[in-house]
């Protein structure tokens, strides 16, 4: 297997490890209800582990694989947005937390793409409640670290020096 590929599989295989924690711990498991900040963060890690699938199946040359991590940092940064908003929420003063709002699926019919972006950033009670720790941190907190190492990950391969032909 080439460099590129291993590479691009360990990242491919790092998200797929944070949906299933998602979904099969906290979602099946524990039965917490996934809030529209949480499906928002599911979504770019959905994105992520397409980026890095592609990119393993394409297994392209040196720039490719710049190229791809670029894209892995972009929208691990976009991840790491969410996140940190969402702990913004869960941290906010009880009197400061928005009232709870309409669910994501209702929202999705009814509301134009942007206003739905709108109201999930502007939040809503249900984002701000803490439904787990882990060493004094949420899921939102986790999943923050967890893009970050994503970003991390992506800015090693990206600043990676050419192989020199042997």
């Amino acid at each position: 297997m080439s460099a590129v590929r291993m590479r691009m599989g360990t990242g491919f295989g790092y998200c797929v490890v944070a949906m299933l924690t998602a979904l099969v711990y906290f979602q099946m498991y524990l039965e917490l209800e996934a809030c529209p900040l949480c499906i928002m963060q599911r979504v770019v890690y959905i994105g992520l582990a397409l980026l890095f699938l592609i990119a393993f199946l394409h297994n392209p040359g040196w720039l490719g694989e710049k190229i791809y991590a670029g894209l892995v940092v972009m929208t691990a940064l976009t991840g790491t947005g969410v996140s940190a908003w969402h702990v913004r929420l869960q941290n906010l003063p009880e009197d400061q937390v928005p009232l709870c709002g309409p669910g994501l699926g209702y929202m999705m019919e009814v509301l134009s793409f942007t206003e739905v972006l709108q109201q999930v950033f502007q939040g809503s009670g249900e984002c701000a409640d803490v439904l787990w720790q882990f060493l004094g941190l949420s899921i939102p907190g986790w999943t923050l670290i967890s893009f970050l190492v994503v970003v991390v990950y992506g800015v090693v391969i990206l600043f990676m020096k050419k192989p020199v032909p042997g």
